[in-house]
């Protein structure tokens, strides 16, 4: 009979791993927020302050302290994962292809396709397309970046034109948002297309970017409601 293997090591590499990139986390937010750790160290001891007094209220300090200790990390590394998002976002925030970045952490049902359309004035437009329709996104000059969007818009139009299409404007310009406004309303989309509708919008997309390959004609599949436009 073979011997069973020992699971045993498997786990203490996983959390040697968890540990390290906390650690790797935690050093690149504390170059852009120099008051992580305070901030930290702050919240747990806060919250377990709360379950100390509490224990001496109810006359039981040290059973509540320990049942306080797992909320204070928990509410320690709630607070460490918010300004470490935030400090990820102002890293990027202005610089070409910080949406697709954002795009790129999708979740599986999405097809990414970064820099579709650009200028030499580093003008960007990505494409995302999922359940929620196609997604456009624009980087750089308001003006430019609008005509760009205009012109895929165009584009979509002439092969998949009852897909949804959203676009956004990504940056500090007039009209834009910041990236963290656009992670946000990027997840909230709502889901409209099905997986074969999905399916159908990224093959005649994909006959459209693809040289000497006829592009399919005629209306996607029914059931597919109007476009919504959001900016």
């Amino acid at each position: 009979m073979a011997r069973a293997m020992d699971p045993g090591p498997a786990p203490k590499k996983q959390r040697f791993a968890t540990a390290r990139q906390i650690v790797q986390a935690y050093s690149m937010t504390r170059k852009t927020d120099r008051w992580i750790g305070a901030w930290v160290l702050g919240t747990f001891v806060a919250v377990l302050a709360v379950f100390v007094v509490l224990g001496i209220v109810f006359d039981h300090p040290v059973y509540l302290s320990i049942v306080g200790i797992p909320f204070a990390v928990l509410s320690a590394l709630i607070v460490f994962g918010r300004r470490a998002e935030k400090a990820a976002y102002a890293t990027v925030e202005g610089q070409p292809g910080a949406a697709a970045a954002v795009l790129n952490q999708l979740k599986r049902g999405w097809t990414v396709q970064p820099a579709v359309a650009a200028t030499p004035k580093q003008d960007i437009v990505h494409r995302a397309i999922g359940r929620p329709g196609i997604v456009l996104v624009g980087e750089g000059s308001p003006q430019r970046v609008g005509t760009l969007l205009a012109q895929e818009r165009k584009k979509l139009g002439r092969v998949a034109p009852d897909a949804p299409v959203i676009d956004f404007q990504v940056g500090s310009g007039e009209g834009q948002i910041s990236l963290k406004e656009f992670q946000r309303k990027l997840v909230k989309l709502p889901r409209i297309l099905q997986p074969s509708q999905v399916a159908d919008v990224e093959r005649r997309i994909s006959a459209l970017s693809s040289l000497g390959m006829q592009v399919p004609k005629g209306p996607l599949p029914k059931g597919m409601r109007a476009p919504r436009q959001m900016r």
